[in-house]
């Protein structure tokens, strides 16, 4: 008995050619995305670096004679009229609203976490207001202070520490592409996982190592220097891993 011919062809299997192609397209075009972003996020941080520097020279206002455009350093007192806390997707924000009374307006401001200051507030509470350049940068309540969401600096370590991120990752994707590109011509055969592996954990060690440069201190050159350096670290160790493994294969 003879089978009914389906009117289909048969679907013909992909060209390992092919699947490594689009391999090389996607790496490259992630690493292009990637590293284009980390430029668009450099070419905005001299503005908040030059914010950040300008806020750090700036004195308090009682000991400037002749107060220009809000750059001294104010303080102001007001009184706690009330405190919230708000959820959006997981993400907790407090909120603190202030009364300067006659000489200042009422204000709402967002804290930075849950710091010594929030977890004390309650309304009536008398606190002092920091300002800087019409800006709430700090609350204290007694000798206890904590930063709000506007301080000057924290979106210029943001910045910086995304952009190096993500200009690590983007260049180990065209590193990648580069590399699948020669295997391709090659015709090589496909890497072990293991390898996949230590390259993943080396691109998560040299991200970890700029973020804490970027964390620890606001010197951008100091930044860079360290950062520079444990990619350098990690990827001599890596290379050095990756050679020990293809000899083991080998072997």
């Amino acid at each position: 008995m003879n089978r009914a011919s389906s009117p289909y062809p048969p679907p013909r299997p992909q060209s390992p050619g092919l699947s490594s192609l689009k391999g090389v397209i996607f790496a490259a075009i992630v690493g292009s995305v990637l590293v284009l972003a980390a430029a668009v996020l450099f070419a905005l941080l001299p503005g908040s670096l030059s914010e950040a520097a300008d806020f750090r020279a700036a004195r308090p206002c009682s000991e400037v004679s002749a107060p220009e455009n809000g750059d001294c350093l104010a303080e102001w007192p007001a009184t706690v009229v009330s405190t919230e806390t708000g959820r959006s997707n997981k993400s907790v924000t407090n909120w603190v609203t202030l009364d300067g009374g006659a000489e200042e307006p009422r204000l709402r401001v967002r804290m930075r976490g849950d710091g010594p200051v929030w977890e004390k507030l309650k309304p009536g509470d008398r606190v002092t207001v920091l300002s800087w350049r019409g800006a709430v940068w700090a609350v204290e309540a007694g000798e206890l202070r904590q930063d709000t969401t506007a301080a000057p600096g924290r979106d210029a370590t943001a910045r910086l520490a995304v952009g190096l991120v993500l200009l690590i990752v983007g260049s180990v994707f065209l590193r990648g592409a580069g590399w699948l590109h020669r295997r391709r011509a090659t015709r090589a055969q496909d890497s072990p996982a293991a390898q996949v592996v230590v390259v993943m954990a080396a691109t998560l060690l040299a991200s970890g190592i700029a973020v804490t440069a970027v964390t620890a201190t606001d010197t951008v050159w100091l930044v860079l220097l360290v950062a520079a350096a444990g990619c350098a670290a990690v990827w001599t160790a890596t290379a050095l891993l990756l050679r020990a493994l293809a000899r083991r294969r080998t072997a």
